[in-house]
Parts: C-alpha cells; sequence; structure tokens
C-alpha cells in the first residue's frame, strides 16, 4: 500500500483540481518497476478477498470511474488492476458514441443503467463525464447546456452513494511527451495499430482546451460522495500501483463481511 494515498491524490471538494502543477511522471515514493509489480501482486490479492466479500454481502456496491486523455491507460489499468477479481461481480462499461437509442433519451440515461448492482464492482472505462468533455472542447451543445450538466452529474453521484454505491473516480495524468511516444509506438507496431484512429492527433491538438474542460469538471464535481483522484500515468507502474492501492485502501475502509447463514448449520455433517 502506497502511504496516505488517497490524501496524496484527492481532489479536494471546494478547491482547484490544479491539474497542470501535478507531475505526470510523479514516482509516488516507489523505487522502481520491481517494486511497483510486487506490490500491485500483493494489493491484488487483497482485493480479490475483498471483493469476494462485497460479493457475497450484496448489500453495496463500488463504482470506478477512468478518465483521462488518449493513451493514459485506462485499458491498461483494467487489464492490469482488475484481473484477479471474480469476473461473475465485475463489469466493465465502456461509453462510445452514443447510439440512435440513448440520443433518443437524456444524457444520463444510459449512464444509469450500467452502475453496478448490489455486490458488484462497475468499471467506466471512460464514462458520463464525456458529456462534459468532449461537447464543451468539440462545441457540440451550447455553453449553457454543459455548464449545467456539473450539477446534473453531482446529483446522479450522490442518488448512487446515498443507495449503497461508493463511487472512486480517477483521472489519468499523462504528460504531451508521454502522449506522443505512446501514440507513436501504437503506429510503430502492426498489432496495436488498430487502436489509432486519425482522430487521436486532432484530439492531440487540443490538448490545452481538454485540460481546461478536465479542470473545471474535476474541480466542480469532486465532491465528499464522490471524490476525484489524479494519478500520475506517465509511468504505468506508478498508475497500477496508485490505483490497486486507492481501491484496496477504499474498500478496506468500506469492510464487507460475509453474511450470516441463513439457517443453523451446527451439527450437520455431509454423508
Amino acid at each position: 500500500m502506497i502511504d496516505g494515498i488517497r490524501e496524496r491524490l484527492l481532489v479536494q471538494p471546494g478547491r482547484a483540481a490544479g491539474i497542470r502543477d501535478r507531475d505526470p511522471a510523479d514516482r509516488l515514493g516507489l523505487d522502481g518497476k520491481e517494486e511497483s509489480q510486487e506490490l500491485v501482486d500483493t494489493l491484488i490479492l487483497e482485493l480479490r478477498g475483498l471483493q469476494e466479500r462485497l460479493w457475497a454481502e450484496a448489500r453495496r456496491s463500488l463504482l470506478v470511474v477512468l478518465q483521462g486523455l488518449d493513451t493514459s491507460g485506462k485499458d491498461g489499468t483494467i487489464r492490469h488492476v482488475f484481473h484477479g477479481v471474480n469476473p461473475q461481480g465485475c463489469r466493465v462499461a465502456s461509453f462510445k458514441v452514443p447510439t440512435v437509442t440513448e440520443l433518443a433519451h437524456d444524457y444520463l440515461w444510459r449512464v444509469h443503467a450500467v452502475c453496478p448492482a448490489r455486490g458488484e464492482i462497475g468499471i467506466f472505462n471512460r464514462s458520463h463525464y464525456e458529456d462534459l468533455l468532449v461537447v464543451r472542447v468539440k462545441k457540440l451543445v451550447p455553453r449553457a447546456v454543459w455548464r449545467r450538466r456539473y450539477r446534473h452529474v453531482r446529483e446522479l453521484e450522490r442518488i448512487l452513494a446515498e443507495e449503497g454505491t461508493t463511487i472512486v473516480k480517477v483521472f489519468l495524468h499523462i504528460s504531451p511527451g508521454e502522449q506522443r511516444e505512446r501514440l507513436q509506438a501504437r503506429l510503430d507496431d502492426p498489432e496495436k495499430r488498430w487502436k489509432f484512429r486519425a482522430a487521436d492527433l486532432e484530439d492531440r491538438a487540443l490538448w490545452d482546451a481538454y485540460t481546461d474542460a478536465y479542470e473545471d469538471a474535476l474541480t466542480k464535481t469532486s465532491t465528499a460522495w464522490a471524490p476525484w483522484y489524479v494519478v500520475p500515468a506517465d509511468r504505468k507502474w506508478v498508475r497500477n500501483a496508485a490505483v490497486a492501492s486507492l481501491l484496496v485502501e477504499t474498500l478496506r475502509e468500506l469492510d464487507p463481511q460475509f453474511p450470516e447463514p441463513a439457517e443453523d448449520m451446527s451439527g450437520i455433517v455431509v454423508e
């Protein structure tokens, strides 16, 4: 466990997120990749046990929101941190361009429908925050529309929290230089080239606009019931250790318990 991980990475409710002042290459006190992997392996074992208790208890749920600019490592985080959990109690939802059916409803309709059920860990690979970020940067809706969505999102998350869902929102923070290297690596590797889109370069040209949009979104929607954490993501091994630490610390605090048997089992012998 990285000591004090939540306090170190938290966007304090009511205060500016200060994304530009946070170092995306921060090691968080870790010496190197090998040490980090040992820590992640240990945390994954604990995460597996905590998830099993959460699933058995079936009273509360955990929602993990992963956001970040292109190549920040959303897929990699899911692959490396959650590979040991029971798939029965874990669901991943990815949010792409809305379908015709989704566009016929309010923009949060598709989000609420895939929130985790009691006992589950839900992971959002991108999320409802796309409707605060992309629509702002690309001017898809008027300013008055995206500005009121901060309030909508806060209240949706308040409903989820009050109904038993603990929310952990993670912004994977990378630098422009690291993004350039990762995009080039995709182009250079035939097995990864499928992940590259020409639109990635268009979004990269909007780096400052996206940073401004994230700064406002994190500042206005980091709350006591649904806090944001800014995770340095230039080093993948730091990213994995940080996210695993955040989740384990959160679940330790929840302290889910195996339920008592519905009837007295003493004296029963299976022959």
